[in-house]
């Protein structure tokens, strides 16, 4: 395998941003940044950071922490604050939530189909190695598999896939305190870490950016 590109991070109204322009001289290309939750949160960060990344030349992407029921507002509620373009990767993270409730497998699924129909593009997906392979066990005709798969794997070693994905795409593989090294980027400080599965122009295509 070739090495993986340490080119993307992914963040929250928790992080701190002191400089994209800082991030994009260390290196980082892409930043992908919570939106919303639910049917009501809307990071209160998003806005400003997209519009201050794109500024420093970065691409964007706009992830949607999804929570058990009421897919079709959720989708809604992620595409109508979002505010995304032809060229902003869109995700949906499917993990436990522990406050609103965790999505079940069907809704993800049902998520995933929805934003692809209202928006003509094929989203990602974000998830931890082992929660997603818990949840699709050996299934091997989900819809998530058409997605982008991003996956959390804190590990010297490079994430394992459930069976319905061939490889995966973004391997996020530190939280800014486990995983590998490095945790930190000029400009931001600790934070999300994420591995592209390419080079620069495999990455720019991703985002439907060309070089």
């Amino acid at each position: 395998m070739a090495p993986l590109l340490n080119a993307i991070v992914d963040l929250s109204h928790h992080n701190t941003v002191d400089s994209f322009e800082e991030a994009r001289a260390d290196g980082i290309i892409a930043v992908i940044h919570k939106a919303t939750e639910g049917t009501t949160f809307v990071d209160a960060k998003y806005a400003e950071r997209r519009a201050r990344a794109k500024a420093a030349g970065l691409l964007w992407g706009a992830y949607h922490f999804g929570v058990k029921g009421s897919v079709d507002e959720q989708v809604s509620h992620f595409l109508g604050n979002a505010n995304a373009g032809d060229s902003d990767l869109l995700v949906l993270d499917f993990e436990p939530n522990p406050r609103e409730g965790t999505m079940t497998l069907s809704e993800a699924e049902t998520f995933v189909q929805a934003l692809r129909e209202e928006t003509g593009r094929q989203p990602a997906l974000y998830s931890g190695q082992a929660f997603l392979r818990e949840r699709l066990g050996t299934r091997l005709d989900s819809p998530l598999s058409d997605c982008l798969l991003w996956i959390a794997r804190y590990s010297v070693q490079l994430p394992d896939p459930p069976k319905a994905f061939k490889r995966f795409d973004i391997w996020q593989y530190t939280d800014g305190s486990a995983g590998l090294q490095p945790h930190q980027v000029t400009g931001i400080g600790r934070c999300d870490r994420d591995k592209f599965n390419g080079d620069e122009a495999e990455l720019r295509g991703v985002w439907g950016v060309s070089t």
